[in-house]
């Protein structure tokens, strides 16, 4: 068994579209490497920064990541499929794809800047944490703004509909 303490540069491209690691950032790895029968076994944690964007407000995250992998590398000769577990090289491994796996797995699937983040407002993108009370005038949904103005016809009637009503109540009382 060998114990190992490193600090490496991350790699490009970690992460999710809102949140990741930082390419080039140091990242701590804590693995313990065993010796099996069918090769090596490399388990261990390893802990990094974190920079993104709120998914609500898009206000700058920054956070800690410590995750934990364990990984089976087996011997050339080994009988194990391709898809069953990692090949030794020598003696060597790639622990980047483990590593990249726990840590995009880890990640939150829409991160928050705070756990009661309001987000913005949908009309004018006003952050709304930063203005509690903000509202606007309640507007309407545009399939029914024409009958809205036909409410409007109605409730004020024109000189010339007043007499259009007068005239239709005349006729009617002449006819009887």
């Amino acid at each position: 068994m060998l114990t190992l303490e490193l600090s490496v540069p991350a790699p490009a491209d970690l992460g999710i579209e809102l949140m990741g690691v930082p390419e080039g950032s140091p990242v701590a790895i804590e693995m313990r490497l065993e010796a099996v029968m069918e090769g090596v076994l490399a388990s261990g944690t390893a802990s990094t920064s974190l920079v993104g964007e709120c998914a609500r407000c898009l206000n700058p995250i920054e956070d800690t990541l410590e995750v934990t992998f364990q990984e089976l590398y087996v011997y050339p000769e080994s009988d194990a499929g391709a898809d069953e577990a990692d090949r030794l090289e020598g003696e060597l491994f790639d622990l980047e794809p483990v590593f990249r796996d726990a840590v995009v797995l880890a990640l939150p699937f829409q991160p928050v800047c705070e756990p009661d983040c309001q987000g913005l407002c949908l009309e004018c993108g006003v952050r709304l944490n930063d203005h509690p009370g903000h509202a606007h005038e309640e507007s309407v949904d545009p399939r029914w703004a024409s009958l809205l103005a036909l409410e409007t016809d109605i409730a004020s009637p024109s000189a010339g509909d007043e007499q259009i009503r007068s005239a239709g109540r005349g006729a009617s009382t002449d006819e009887e």
